[in-house]
């Protein structure tokens, strides 16, 4: 039987070796706009951003808003140092990527099972490990965001279908010399 990771199809293109390597201060990125990965911002949002069991934060209605304070911290922090941002949301994924997506959902479904059982145990330092890996996007959320970016004049792209080609040079077309994101594939569309 193969081993998981070797069944898994490699997504994306690795630039790494390609892009020069150097640190630089976010004060050298005033005046610069920049595209960013917003799918890929807010599952970081919502992994990282958790109370003090490891849940993530939530109004008093019980909603989840880890998204929206990193959303709004992360933008207004930039902002006020004169970084300007885009953000991108894909739009449906690829059929190639389905394959990945169910594994994902699995290791969520395991980590969000082995969460509540830390925590019935009142084990919230081995809950908490277990808590990132339990984030999860719904659609209400995206809504959400696009919310707050039109409060904050922050502009916004959301294709209908997920077309990295057209949805980066879009956003691009627009002043972003630069993408933020986590993956290097869309350097290989912008170049």
């Amino acid at each position: 039987m193969r081993d998981d990771r070797e069944a898994r199809i490699k997504l994306g293109v690795d630039l790494g070796d390609l892009v020069p390597h150097r640190k630089i201060t976010l004060d050298e990125l005033s005046g610069k706009t920049f595209a960013v990965d917003a799918y890929n911002a807010l599952y970081q949002f919502l992994a990282i951003i958790r109370g003090p069991t490891g849940a993530p934060l939530m109004d008093r209605r019980g909603r989840v808003t880890s998204h929206l304070s990193g959303l709004l911290y992360r933008t207004t922090n930039l902002a006020e140092r004169g970084i300007r941002l885009v953000y991108v949301f894909d739009g449906i994924p690829p059929a190639l990527k389905e394959t990945e997506i169910k594994r994902r959902r699995a290791v969520k479904e395991e980590a969000t099972v082995k969460y509540e059982a830390a925590i019935s145990r009142g084990e919230v330092e081995e809950a908490k490990k277990y808590a990132q890996a339990t984030a999860s996007l719904k659609d209400m959320m995206v809504e959400d965001s696009h919310r707050l970016l039109e409060y904050l004049g922050v502009p916004y792209v959301h294709p209908k279908e997920r077309r990295r080609r057209r949805t980066w040079p879009l956003a691009v077309t627009s002043g972003p010399p630069s993408v933020k994101t986590m993956t290097r594939y869309c350097l290989a569309q912008l170049g």
